[in-house]
């Protein structure tokens, strides 16, 4: 009976979350990525500056490197950036770094070579760092990797509602459809596998250009796209897809004029922290620390 119960419960529980995760998600109770603290916020930064992007909407690597490195100290407490990265990663770490490379918004190739250089710089070898994606179960870094960086850009997805931190740990299953039940309810899953799960150091969530709107799979309009001039850093990837979704939000509310929510919901965020225990989604467990440009900052 016992058993009964408590089945009975989660799916009540459950059931009352999918329905409001059709407009965002729920308060749930507090978990940080990585340990549990009664009292502390999950921290999360935001950082954006106006002249990241050129003339031609291409990232200007100097500036990008110095948004990351003033996220970095931010997130870590440092005083520099050098001691914020050694707080990161350690010389003998094997780095897998997680990139995207879906064409019409893939991770900025500049972000990943600064990614790159940083571990270089704190003494990892060249043949202990690799950026991938769609090889990454082939790959011999990510095969005996200790530390994995996810970077990839925020965008809306079909299958998922929005395509970010915790989605781009789907090409580390061999049947990545195998997760596209239910909107992609039960992603965080992944993060447990053996092969993940504790290796993952940082996340960045780009969001220099999102997609916040898209029809069927695969769909892209840069007419959907804005110049947001963002990155979002954090160790908890559910805490920095929280702050994503919620800025997709406001500016599909923005450009639409009137509420729109995403169509599938992105219920794998909040599911992420209130079924799986991966880390928090709710913004009232969340210390968003925001950083340089502020105009239509949208949250």
């Amino acid at each position: 009976m016992a058993t009964k119960s408590i089945t009975r419960r989660r799916l009540l529980k459950d059931s009352a979350i999918a329905a409001i995760g059709t407009s965002l998600f729920l308060n749930s109770p507090l978990k940080l990525f990585g340990k549990s603290k009664e009292k502390e916020l999950t921290k999360v930064v935001l950082i954006r500056d106006e002249n990241v992007l050129n003339e031609g909407n291409k990232p200007r690597k100097k500036v990008l490197e110095q948004m990351l490195n003033k996220a970095l100290i931010k997130l870590t407490g440092e005083s520099e950036a050098d001691k914020a990265w050694k707080k990161i990663l350690k010389p003998d770490d094997i780095l897998g770094i997680k990139s995207n490379v879906w064409h019409n918004l893939r991770t900025p190739v500049e972000l990943e070579q600064l990614i790159e250089e940083n571990a270089r710089r704190i003494g990892i070898g060249n043949e202990n760092i690799a950026v991938d994606d769609r090889g990454i179960l082939r790959n011999n870094v990510f095969k005996k990797s200790t530390a994995l960086i996810n970077v990839r850009p925020m965008r809306t997805h079909a299958w998922s509602g929005v395509g970010s931190l915790i989605k781009n740990y789907i090409m580390f299953v061999d049947r990545p459809a195998s997760y596209h039940n239910d909107s992609c309810a039960d992603l965080a899953k992944i993060w447990q596998l053996s092969h993940v799960r504790g290796k993952t150091r940082l996340n960045i969530l780009v969001m220099l250009t999102p997609l916040f709107h898209g029809i069927g799979p695969h769909h892209f309009n840069k007419k959907f796209t804005w110049k947001y001039n963002g990155l979002i850093v954090g160790f908890d990837p559910v805490a920095v897809d929280s702050v994503g979704v919620r800025i997709i939000q406001a500016k599909r509310k923005e450009f639409f004029e009137e509420d729109k929510p995403l169509n599938p919901p992105a219920k794998h965020i909040m599911l992420a922290d209130t079924r799986h225990n991966l880390g928090t989604a709710n913004p009232d467990k969340i210390e968003l620390i925001k950083i340089g440009w502020q105009d239509e900052i949208l949250i």
